[in-house]
């Protein structure tokens, strides 16, 4: 599969939750050298938007969350041997066109951002709503896109 999917918990296999819990701590706890309790209870309601590539590698992965009148997504990522392809842009633009399929009652969707892919989220119409602020000693901003 090359193109993006969501799944609800139940829906996933038990390899591709590894290969996701695998590539979040990877990137999110070993790579950016963050100790936090990366597993969390909102793996359990979430949207997860997973690519995986023609040998069923988990390339990309983002996760939603649905928070009444908006929604969240977190956990953007791509795996390190998949970078420098364009999947980023790939996989927030399936997020977002995921969070407002499914949720459509949402009037906006929320992300925290690291500070340094600010432009990044910009360029899909993110607008910053906070100070940079530190996160498991990570610069951080809170971002909002309106959808309604």
């Amino acid at each position: 599969m090359t193109e993006f999917v969501s799944k609800n918990f139940d829906q996933l296999t038990t390899n591709e939750l590894f290969q996701i819990y695998r590539l979040r701590v990877t990137v999110f706890v070993v790579e950016q050298v963050c100790a936090y309790q990366e597993v969390d209870d909102l793996d359990l309601t979430a949207q997860h938007v997973v690519r995986f590539d023609e040998a069923r590698r988990l390339n990309a992965y983002a996760r939603i969350m649905d928070e009444g009148s908006q929604v969240r997504i977190g956990r953007v990522v791509v795996a390190p041997f998949a970078r420098k392809q364009g999947l980023g842009r790939k996989l927030v633009a399936a997020a977002i066109a995921t969070a407002q399929q499914d949720y459509p009652q949402a009037q906006q969707i929320v992300i925290q951002a690291q500070a340094y892919l600010q432009e990044f989220y910009a360029s899909f119409g993110f607008k910053p709503v906070s100070e940079v602020y530190l996160d498991t000693g990570i610069p951080h901003l809170d971002m909002v896109l309106p959808i309604q």
